[in-house]
C-alpha cells in the first residue's frame, strides 16, 4: 500500500477553478441551518450583518430539503458549530451516514423557527425575506428575529477543504 502526500483523486492543477481555489483560501464559519419539517444543512457560506434589523445571508443548494422547508415555512434557524461538532457537521452535510435521517440521531428542541440541536446554545431564529440564484447556489436572506447567546464556544471553521478550530 502506498501513502500519497496528495489526494490521488484530485483534479489536475490546470483543471481546477481559480475562483474555487480562491474561496478555499478564505476561512468560513461552519453553521447548521434548520427549518420546520424538520430539515437541516451544514452551511459554510454564511454572513451575519448587524443593523436594525439584523440580517443573515447564506448560500445553499436550491435542490436541498432545507430550501424546500424554508421556502414552505418562511423561517429557519442558524447556529454556529463548535470544534466538538465535526461529526454533526458531516452528517448534516451528507458526508457521514445518518440511518433514519439526520434528526433521528440528534436530540433537538422545537422552536418557532425550526429545531435546534440539543447543546447548541447559541442560535438565531430568522424569517425569510428573499432568495435568488447566485453563482452555483441560492442566496438566502433573512431577518434575525430571535437570538440566544450561550457560552463562548470553540468555533469551527472550514479552510482548504478541512475543519479547523479557531482560538
Amino acid at each position: 500500500m502506498t501513502i500519497h502526500s496528495t489526494d490521488p483523486f484530485a483534479s489536475p492543477e490546470q483543471d481546477r477553478s481559480p475562483v474555487r481555489r480562491l474561496r478555499g483560501r478564505l476561512p468560513s464559519p461552519v453553521t447548521l441551518w434548520t427549518a420546520p419539517g424538520p430539515a437541516g444543512l451544514t452551511v459554510s457560506s454564511a454572513l451575519i450583518a448587524d443593523g436594525d434589523p439584523g440580517r443573515v445571508l447564506g448560500l445553499i443548494d436550491d435542490e436541498s430539503q432545507l430550501w424546500t422547508a424554508i421556502e414552505r415555512e418562511g423561517r429557519f434557524t442558524v447556529a454556529p458549530l463548535r470544534d466538538s461538532d465535526r461529526q454533526l457537521a458531516d452528517r448534516f452535510a451528507g458526508l457521514m451516514p445518518a440511518p433514519g435521517g439526520v434528526f433521528r440521531s440528534e436530540r433537538s428542541r422545537d422552536t418557532d423557527y425550526g429545531p435546534v440541536i440539543e447543546g447548541l446554545d447559541t442560535w438565531a431564529g430568522c424569517r425569510l425575506t428573499g432568495s435568488r440564484p447566485y453563482g452555483w447556489g441560492l442566496l438566502i436572506e433573512g431577518v434575525i428575529e430571535h437570538v440566544e447567546i450561550g457560552p463562548e464556544p470553540d468555533p469551527l471553521a472550514h479552510y482548504r477543504g478541512r475543519y479547523h478550530l479557531l482560538r
